[in-house]
């Protein structure tokens, strides 16, 4: 019961972490671009691509979210190791354009890596009811 309670609390905090942050950036990519780790960000008609990444970033945020509140805590597992590509992928734009190694590893692999880590938990805990529910019943003679 407390791996479920600590699981809920994570994902919710990705949850509210992901949405807040693609928000700043459809209302304030000027402003949030600089966050991100990269050297240079669009100017100019280049900053639509902001918008586009803040987007993604409330529709994962979204998906995650729903699948939450709606119970569907296996596939939520599965979603939070499919979403951490991601922000291993954000980690590796950053790296590879020579952007700030800090931001790269500090929050874009390390909100990486605690996704993988509670994604792998919400599996953990629903290995069981998943193990349980495909096991058929014996049926009586």
């Amino acid at each position: 019961m407390l791996l479920k309670k600590i699981n809920t609390v994570v994902a919710a905090a990705f949850v509210l972490f992901i949405l807040w942050f693609g928000t700043e950036f459809i209302l304030s990519p000027e402003t949030t671009a600089p966050t991100f780790g990269l050297p240079s960000w669009p100017s100019g008609d280049g900053g639509g691509f902001l918008i586009i990444k803040g987007i993604r970033d409330v529709v994962l945020a979204l998906v995650l979210g729903i699948l939450l509140v709606t119970g569907h805590r296996r596939a939520l597992g599965w979603a939070l190791l499919v979403e951490a590509f991601a922000a291993y992928g954000d980690m590796a734009t950053v790296l590879a354009h020579h952007g700030s190694v800090a931001t790269a590893l500090g929050v874009h692999g390390l909100t990486a890596t605690l996704m993988v880590v509670n994604g792998l938990l919400m599996m953990r805990e629903t290995r069981k009811v998943a193990t349980a529910t495909a096991t058929p019943a014996p049926q009586p003679a």
